[in-house]
């Protein structure tokens, strides 16, 4: 008999999109942060995306120091692949978001291949009672530009150079895509290559299956067999984008970075909530999810055991 397919589940626990004003779930202090990650782990996420926050007011924190106060304990009680962001919030400078997966060398890092518009406003329809005063001015600019050059994406390749550390390449739109493979034919970046196309985030391409398959055609004709699909759907809609990508043989992230909500007018309590839900959607096609030690050998990861925290 033929074996299933293996599906890597991500976990993106708590990000830099959403405030602590719109869920009292969403992990904000060290502990949440630890406790989310492991919890999304032991749920059946092979890797978690990690993100740091103010503790008192919940904002974005891309301090080392920050980091420092979750990173060992996952470490200690996961064997989980940890995904360090070096995207942080569209507000930090190229140099403060590096700083994290420079200093602890994680087996994987998130990478955004592309300038563009970044709009959280529309959220200020949905959630009008904000607990921070920071929450209102950050998710009403009508301004941010999230910078992605090509000179900031080589700054981050070559700052993480020799550390052993592969990427989560996010890819917002097609141009990105392309961007990729700029750097595959110049040899900054090297196959496999992990590529998480993202779908219905204000600034970027849409959730529509359409869009999902003209990411997929277009990947697949750039890239052939030198990538690993995986896909993130925005809000509501982050289950179908699962669904119909895992259909086509990709892999899937889930978190609260990504969606606060379990079903309609349902808040997920947990990340591990939406680890499960994704899993039974996976299951029930008659695929198995990868452990962490699968998703490291599809991934070519270094190991856990070469990570500096």
């Amino acid at each position: 008999m033929a074996k299933a397919r293996k599906v890597i589940i991500s976990c993106a626990v708590t990000g830099a999109i959403h405030t602590p004003s719109m869920s009292p779930y969403l992990p904000v202090t060290p502990e949440e942060i630890a406790d989310a990650a492991i919890g999304a782990a032991e749920a059946g996420a092979a890797i978690v995306h990690l993100h740091a926050r103010d503790p008192q007011t919940g904002a974005p924190d891309q301090t080392p120091e920050a980091f420092a106060r979750f990173l060992p304990i996952i470490r200690q009680r996961s064997d989980c692949v940890v995904n360090i962001t070096t995207g942080g919030a569209p507000t930090m400078t190229i140099e403060e978001r590096v700083k994290p997966a420079a200093t602890f060398k994680p087996e994987l890092a998130s990478l955004n291949l592309g300038s563009m518009n970044f709009g959280l406003f529309g959220m200020l329809d949905r959630f009008k009672d904000l607990k921070h005063d920071w929450e209102r001015t950050y998710l009403a600019n009508k301004e941010i530009i999230f910078r992605n050059t090509f000179g900031q994406i080589e700054h981050i390749l070559t700052t993480c150079a020799g550390s052993g550390t592969r990427f989560e390449f996010e890819c917002y739109d097609t141009a990105h895509l392309y961007n990729l493979k700029y750097f595959l034919d110049r040899g900054l970046v090297q196959g496999p290559l992990f590529i998480q196309t993202v779908f219905g985030l204000q600034g970027g391409i849409g959730n529509h299956p359409d869009d999902i398959a003209h990411m997929k055609r277009t990947a697949d004709r750039l890239f052939g067999d030198q990538y690993r699909w995986s896909v993130l759907g925005a809000g509501r809609n982050q289950m179908n984008v699962a669904a119909i990508a895992a259909a086509q043989g990709g892999h899937v992230r889930v978190g609260l970075e990504d969606s606060l909500w379990l079903g309609p007018g349902r808040l997920a309590e947990t990340n591990a909530d939406q680890v499960r839900r994704v899993r039974l959607i996976l299951e029930g096609l008659g695929l198995e999810i990868a452990t962490p030690d699968e998703a490291r050998e599809m991934l070519s990861l270094k190991g856990g055991d070469k990570v500096a925290f």
